[in-house]
């Protein structure tokens, strides 16, 4: 975990120029084992900005080093807040998605805000937007 901790912070530092600080760990999934002598490559993309906080992706690859053979083994999301030299907030450059990829987790970037936003009492479910879009989607 430390590691995608730092990869993710280095992305985050990149996308917005600024120091940056781990707001919270979201979710971190260890979906196969990392065998002894296998190669780990770690890959953090920011896949949203808000304000003055980013989520980032990090996706985690084992390649096994007898066949070569890569597989993502593990990922996680991180939100870091940007932060100027006394330890104030700071805003942050927008991202644009361009891939595929990148588009859903933009947008999904802005649904696991919500639900954490709701979770912590820091908004009502009713403003929750892109969350009730969802169960309205599931309804019909």
């Amino acid at each position: 975990m430390y590691w995608m901790d730092v990869i993710a912070a280095v992305s985050a530092h990149r996308h917005s120029n600024r120091v940056v600080v781990t707001a919270s760990v979201n979710h971190i999934s260890f979906n196969q084992p990392i065998g002894l002598g296998d190669f780990v490559t770690l890959e953090a993309k920011v896949s949203r900005s808000f304000g003055s906080s980013m989520e980032v992706y990090t996706d985690v690859w084992v390649e096994d080093h007898k066949t070569g053979k890569k597989t993502k083994c593990n990922e996680s999301i991180f939100t870091f807040v940007a932060v100027d030299q006394i330890g104030n907030t700071i805003s942050v450059p927008e991202l644009v998605p361009e891939t595929e990829l990148e588009t859903q987790r933009y947008d999904g970037a802005l649904r696991r805000r919500q639900l954490s936003l709701i979770l912590s009492g820091r908004m009502k479910p009713n403003d929750a937007t892109e969350l009730k879009a969802i169960f309205e989607d599931l309804s019909e």
